[in-house]
């Protein structure tokens, strides 16, 4: 049952606070704008969703004189979607149809694009290979990168427009010193999105805009209302938005992923004695304590996921504990290209704090780097994204890449176990 700060409650979702009720919404619509700034004359694409935030996003443009484009993208079929509105979902029919009603409502021009084929190529084939490789994808971070912004860009060169614009919650600032476009936290602590858009390059986000990054949820809820939005009250989607039902093994199932005869192994634990079987690698997630099987005096963990002999290691809590990590695929943001170690606050999943980390880039391959953590960390995940802010403030990414591997402590002499990355 949703209870109060849930994004599923209802009491929360359609309640506005009483202190922004207080304020006119005129002051803060006036505020809004001219952070904005005056876009007369000039063509914008806005990703329209479905939802409330991209809604906001477009209406704010339209006020700001710009000459929007809406497009909606539909990447997924949602099974049941048409029957059961309030599925969280994003892309789908229902979602292409609310974000269609607001751009009416304008009257600007309103395109909906078929990318199925290119989101199963970009985000569904990687997010069952990974499974199957032992890894927990996020495919958030994939989709909003490979796909949606990365195609959107094109598109927009195609119509003219010089800007594309979103409903993420984060914010854009060109840094006089250094020239480079930084990506910085959103007003909306508990829904920024920067984590996500780790991957988008300096070209890109020269060209993007995120008219509510500054704003908080409540905010772009009160806006949509006093902009006389249908959606105002919408509930969000869910992170994984083709998993409707947060069930991954189902679906993985459904895709005719698993084969069941072969993926099968042992799970043992860190000093490799069998403890019992399991269905596949892809069942598990580093971390996990439930669904193992297992009797111990003690609570076990999945320590370790080994695809190659389809081995499931399970450990004590104190075997989570990683030093650090090896990531690939870093993308620069804030920061210029660059050998040296630098401080940083490292978060290695959405929800996570930043923790206080060394960076240090590899010199002869500047998309990989080490980060060695001050004080180890439970749980870091291979396939997750690790994005490095800056430190001591967390307010600004500087680099963010994917978590190749752990580094975990070099074991005392005479300790039984593993060390080194893994």
């Amino acid at each position: 049952m949703p209870v109060a700060g849930d994004a599923g409650c209802e009491t929360c979702v359609r309640r506005v606070p009483r202190a922004l009720k207080r304020r006119k919404m005129s002051e803060l619509m006036n505020e809004t704008l001219a952070r904005l700034g005056d876009w007369s004359g000039r063509k914008v694409v806005v990703a329209m969703s479905g939802g409330v935030d991209s809604a906001v996003a477009a209406a704010l443009l339209h006020r700001a004189g710009a000459e929007v484009i809406g497009v909606h993208m539909r990447t997924w079929h949602y099974k049941g979607c048409e029957a059961n509105y309030g599925l969280a979902t994003c892309c789908s029919p229902a979602d292409a149809r609310d974000a269609r009603r607001v751009a009416d409502q304008f009257g600007f021009p309103f395109y909906a694009m078929d990318f199925q084929v290119n989101f199963r190529q970009a985000v569904i084939e990687p997010f069952i290979r990974d499974y199957l490789d032992g890894r927990t994808p996020n495919p958030c971070v994939q989709c909003n990168n490979k796909l949606k912004l990365g195609s959107l860009l094109a598109k927009g060169g195609a119509y003219g427009a010089e800007a594309v614009a979103t409903g993420h919650y984060g914010q854009i600032v060109t840094n006089e010193r250094t020239g480079r476009h930084e990506l910085r936290v959103g007003g909306d602590g508990e829904k920024d999105q920067t984590y996500y858009l780790f991957g988008l390059t300096q070209p890109q986000l020269a060209r993007m805009l995120m008219p509510v990054g500054h704003l908080s949820k409540p905010q772009v809820r009160a806006l949509a209302e006093e902009l006389g939005l249908h959606l105002h009250a919408k509930r969000d989607s869910v992170e994984i938005c083709f998993v409707t039902d947060n069930d991954y093994r189902r679906f993985l199932r459904e895709e005719g992923a698993v084969d069941e005869a072969r993926l099968a192994g042992a799970i043992v634990s860190t000093r490799g004695a069998v403890l019992g079987r399991h269905a596949g690698v892809h069942c598990f997630t580093i971390g996990q304590r439930k669904g193992l099987g297992l009797a111990a005096p003690r609570p076990l963990y999945v320590v370790d996921l080994l695809p190659e002999t389809q081995t499931v290691v399970v450990g004590y809590e104190e075997d989570l504990l990683a030093e650090g990590l090896e990531m690939d695929g870093v993308n620069w943001v804030a920061r210029e290209p660059s050998r040296e170690p630098f401080r940083a606050l490292v978060k290695i999943r959405y929800r996570s704090p930043g923790y206080a980390a060394t960076v240090e880039p590899d010199p002869e391959d500047l998309s990989r780097a080490r980060v060695l953590f001050d004080a180890p960390q439970r749980a870091v995940t291979p396939g997750q994204a690790a994005v490095a802010y800056d430190a001591p403030a967390g307010r600004t990414v500087l680099a963010g890449g994917w978590i190749r591997r752990r580094v975990m402590k070099e074991p005392a002499p005479g300790e039984s176990g593993e060390s080194g990355a893994r």
